[in-house]
Order: C-alpha cells, then sequence, then structure tokens
C-alpha cells in the first residue's frame, strides 16, 4: 500500500463560506437559548421537578457517546493493525474530540447555572459516578490530542500503537461510565442494570461511525477526492455489525426486564403504552433508526453512497430517539417509592410525568452538533486531517491492478 498523503482543504468557495454561515447562525441561535433560558430560568423549558434531564441532556448524551465511537475507525487501524484504516485515523481522532466538546458545552449550559462548574471541578465526591466521569471526560481530551499527535508527527510515529491501546481503553472505560451513570440509578425502574455499560459501548460504535461516515462521505466528494470501493465497502458493512449489535443488546435489555415481575410497569409503558415514548421507540428507534437502515446496509441498495448516507442519517435519528426513550422516558414513568403498593400525593407521586420538549431546549441541543461540525470544518481548512485519495489503489494493500 502506498504512503498515505494527507492536506488541508483549500476552503475557498462560495460553499464552504456557505456552510460555516449556516453552522455559525445554528451556534448564535443556540447561544441565545441558553442566554433565554439562563436568564427566565428552567420553568421555561418542558422540565419539571420531575423531568430534571430535558431535550438538551438527550442531545449531550449523545453527542458523547458517539464521540467515543468516532474514534473507534482510529482504534482499528492502530490497535488491531488493519491498515485500510490507517488513512483514516486523523479525520476519526479529529471528530472524536469535536463531538465531545459540542456534548459537553451542551450539558454545562443545560445547568442553568453554568458557574457551578468550577464547584463541580473543585470539589469531588469519589461516592459519585458524576465525578468519575468528569476525569474521563477531560482526561479523554488529553489522550485522543496525544494520539494525534503521534500520528501527525514523523518523528513520533513509533509510538502511535501504544498511545492507541491507551485511547481504546480510556474511550471504552468512558463509555462504560456514561452508561453506568444510569446503571447506578437504583430509585428508576428504566435504568438500574449493569446491561446498560455493555450497551452503551456498542451504542458508540454504531453512532460514532454513522456519524463519521457522513462526515467522510461529505468532506470527501465536497473536496473533490476520491473514495474507493473498498474503503466505503468496509465501513458500511462494519456500520451494519453494529447496527445489528445494538438491535440485539436493545432486545436483550427489554426481555431481561420482562423476565423481572417487578419491571413489568417500564415495559408496559415503554412498548405498549407510554404514548409520544412509545411511537418515539418503535418508530424512531427500531424502524427508522435499525431496520430501514440494515435493509439499506445488507441489501442491494446498499451498493448506493447515497443510500448509504441516508442509513447514517438514520442511524444518527434512531440514536436521538434513543437516548429520547432512555433518558426522558426513564424519568417520565413514576418512582416506586414502596415496593409492591401504589402510591399518590399532591407532590405528583405515583403519577406519569408529562414532558413536551420547548424550542429553547431543541435549539440548544442541535447547537452542540453544529459546533462539534463547525470545529471539523476549521480543522480540515488549518490542519491536515484529510486524506489526498482513498482511491482502492491508495488504500487496499491488497490491490491489484486488472
Amino acid at each position: 500500500m502506498a504512503q498515505a498523503h494527507f492536506d488541508t482543504i483549500e476552503g475557498r468557495s462560495l460553499g464552504f463560506y456557505a456552510l460555516l454561515g449556516i453552522l455559525g447562525a445554528f451556534l448564535l441561535a443556540a447561544g441565545l437559548a441558553a442566554l433565554y433560558m439562563e436568564h427566565n430560568g428552567h420553568w421555561v423549558t418542558g422540565m419539571s421537578n420531575q423531568i430534571v434531564w430535558g431535550t438538551p441532556h438527550v442531545f449531550a448524551v449523545f453527542l458523547i457517546v458517539a464521540a467515543s465511537g468516532a474514534l473507534n475507525v482510529a482504534s482499528i487501524a492502530s490497535v488491531f493493525g488493519r491498515q485500510l484504516y490507517k488513512p483514516l485515523a486523523r479525520l476519526s481522532g479529529l471528530l472524536a474530540i469535536a463531538l465531545l466538546t459540542g456534548g459537553l458545552i451542551v450539558l454545562v449550559l443545560d445547568l442553568g447555572r453554568p458557574d457551578r462548574l468550577i464547584e463541580a471541578m473543585t470539589y469531588y465526591n469519589f461516592k459519585s459516578i458524576f465525578a468519575w466521569n468528569i476525569f474521563l471526560y477531560i482526561g479523554f481530551f488529553a489522550v485522543v490530542a496525544v494520539y494525534l499527535w503521534m500520528m501527525m508527527e514523523r518523528r513520533m510515529n513509533d509510538y502511535t500503537r501504544p498511545a492507541g491501546i491507551f485511547a481504546f481503553l480510556w474511550r471504552l472505560t468512558l463509555t462504560t461510565g456514561t452508561g453506568s451513570i444510569f446503571g447506578f440509578l437504583v430509585a428508576r425502574d428504566a435504568y438500574d442494570t449493569a446491561v446498560l455499560a455493555p450497551m452503551f459501548i456498542i451504542m458508540s460504535f454504531s453512532y460514532g461511525l454513522a456519524i463519521f461516515m457522513v462526515v467522510l462521505l461529505a468532506a470527501m466528494r465536497w473536496s473533490g477526492r476520491e473514495l474507493g470501493d473498498v474503503v466505503f465497502g468496509r465501513l458500511r458493512n462494519l456500520l451494519g455489525v453494529f447496527v445489528a449489535a445494538v438491535l440485539y443488546f436493545v432486545t436483550v435489555y427489554h426481555l431481561t426486564n420482562l423476565y423481572i415481575t417487578q419491571r413489568h410497569g417500564i415495559e408496559g409503558f415503554i412498548l405498549l403504552h407510554g404514548g409520544q415514548f412509545t411511537q418515539m421507540f418503535w418508530i424512531g428507534q427500531i424502524i427508522l433508526g435499525s431496520v430501514i437502515p440494515l435493509v439499506i446496509l445488507f441489501s442491494r441498495l446498499g451498493q448506493s453512497r447515497a443510500m448509504v448516507m441516508l442509513a447514517s442519517l438514520l442511524v444518527i435519528l434512531g440514536g436521538v430517539a434513543q437516548m429520547y426513550v432512555t433518558i426522558i422516558g426513564g424519568q417520565a414513568y413514576p418512582m416506586p417509592l414502596v415496593p409492591g403498593k401504589e402510591a399518590s400525593s399532591s407532590f405528583f407521586d405515583g403519577v406519569v410525568a408529562s414532558y413536551a420538549p420547548s424550542l429553547p431546549e431543541a435549539i440548544l441541543g442541535i447547537g452542540g452538533i453544529a459546533l462539534a461540525l463547525a470545529m471539523v470544518v476549521v480543522a480540515l481548512k488549518i490542519l491536515p486531517f484529510l486524506p489526498n485519495s482513498l482511491a482502492d489503489a491508495d488504500a487496499d494493500p491488497h490491490y491489484k491492478a486488472t
């Protein structure tokens, strides 16, 4: 295989500045939405004392999980020695940092009092999974930055594999920590299960690769660079495997809950009579986010790059739907205050909480995605993250001209 060559994108076209302008508009709107919610209080959102994690948390957790998965392409190259993926490693690391930044910005701005982050960073309760995750998130930035340095600095290339192995282990720990935030919440029937930790890991693989494919296909096409069928086919098949694995874990998760009599209530709520949450689960998460992408990726439709782009976008939408059902649906179902008994009071005990996302919440969440994409666009113009060519002759070590 020929040595991969990298270069910046020109970034002088009208389309480039139009893209930056659109992303900038979303960022401005997100900033104004955050200011509006902070100034008026969270009563202007759909959140309440029952639903304390709203739509911004859905986007934030989705981006954080996807950030870990976006690094998977680089890990395949460095850790598992798959040379075909090596030219994609730089973009993989860049996207991981950008997605985590977008997710954490949304998380901080949704606190209502962002200045309280200083207290969270200086006083730690080491029995709290949230405190653990602060170290994991900050460490992820440092680890991936060093990993990128090893890849991009020729003198440090010999250390790429050790750095890649460390980054691989760190991101698995990070995603396990994010899944454990919910798995450790014993008060909620929708959470409190060890299945959530590995499920979040495989979800990260699926969401991160879907976003990576959208960015790669768009960047290569818009910059006039060739993407060969071999790289495209490998990524397509890998995405299909990850989507199927997520569907498998979701099935195991719900079958486990159905086996436990105590969980029949929450399962009936999510699967049958939960209103918007049931619709989001079956239509958004299962049909649009899993079944249709699998049909596209493992059929003749997968030969079309436009259809694979569509499948990737559907996986992303399905991921957001899954986070919505998991985070908000899990809070909406009432907590079992007295196991085996029905409880009711003037404080909404025993009542399914109502929630409707407000426009500022949605804009803030979308702003996190816009920030991540804007970081990638600017970085591609400044530094050589994108390979000049991913043609079969350049990327495939077993390529033979015919």
